[in-house]
């Protein structure tokens, strides 16, 4: 599989000072004659902790989603992880089915984003194998967490740790390897057999963490800061728990041209160039 790297400028959300390393590019999957948007929120000091690979919710393929989500992207790469937020539906993509079996319909949503997956990561770590791959973590809101329960449980070996918030219709896996744990909203309902009984949960060491006062769509960086808050204390909490020791950062250069075919012109696509913030 040949991918091609182009750079685009993260959009600056908020006028501050970061302590994070913050830029943006698309990878090119020739194999599927696809874009793959990717932002990179990495820790500029200090070891990492470990990678997380993110996973947007749905929003009608306007794209951008993948920098929706900065207040979460941003504080976990403060706290020492190297975060690759992964946009998944492009502009004319099929829209994500919104009736009958949402299962089924979904599937080949989610293995796209599966595949996309498969590939940042495969990306990264040939770009940068000095990071600690043996502890990524997989996060995804809403369909991104069903897809990140997919590639789960399609990869066991992908991620150690696996954190959805708010998913709804793809099954919490019944199993100890790799960790789960699911945050929920206090207005939805996922569908039946999505999340564990109460003594599967005891068994496998699964987490379902009820949050106060969230909105399934207040998850992003549309919610309030005190939501924002309730999720990144329990997001750091799992991570706490369920995490290994970090090791000494080690880093190379990601070149602007991987020497693949370049990507098609798309004249929806914003033309931009690295800036690092």
């Amino acid at each position: 599989m040949h991918t091609a790297l182009s750079w685009l400028l993260l959009a600056p959300c908020i006028s501050q000072q970061l302590a994070a390393d913050e830029y943006a590019f698309t990878l090119y999957d020739d194999a599927r004659s696809r874009q793959i948007p990717v932002a990179i929120y990495s820790p500029n000091t200090g070891p990492v902790r470990g990678i997380i690979l993110f996973s947007h919710g749905y929003d009608r393929n306007k794209g951008g989603s993948y920098r929706a989500y900065s207040y979460l992207t941003r504080m976990l790469a403060q706290h020492g992880y190297y975060v690759a937020s992964i946009q998944h539906e492009l502009p004319g993509d099929e829209p994500l089915a919104m009736n009958g079996n949402l299962y089924r319909e979904r599937m080949p949503n989610w293995q796209r984003g599966v595949d996309n997956i498969l590939l940042v990561r495969d990306t990264l770590r040939r770009l940068q194998p000095g990071l600690p791959w043996h502890n990524t973590i997989l996060i995804g809101h809403s369909n991104g967490g069903d897809t990140s329960l997919l590639a789960v449980s399609q990869h066991p070996d992908l991620a150690g740790t696996v954190i959805t918030l708010d998913h709804l219709r793809h099954p919490i896996p019944r199993t100890s390897a790799p960790s789960i744990h699911s945050l929920r909203a206090s207005n939805t309902e996922a569908d039946p057999g999505v999340i564990p009984t109460e003594e599967e949960r005891r068994r496998h060491g699964i987490g379902i963490i009820q949050l106060e006062n969230m909105r399934h769509g207040d998850m992003d960086n549309k919610g309030t800061a005190d939501q924002h808050a309730q999720i990144n204390r329990a997001i750091l909490g799992i991570l706490h728990r369920t995490n290994s020791e970090p090791v000494e950062r080690q880093t190379s250069s990601i070149p602007t041209n991987s020497g693949a075919n370049p990507p098609p012109q798309n004249p929806d696509a914003t033309k931009l160039t690295l800036s690092r913030n």
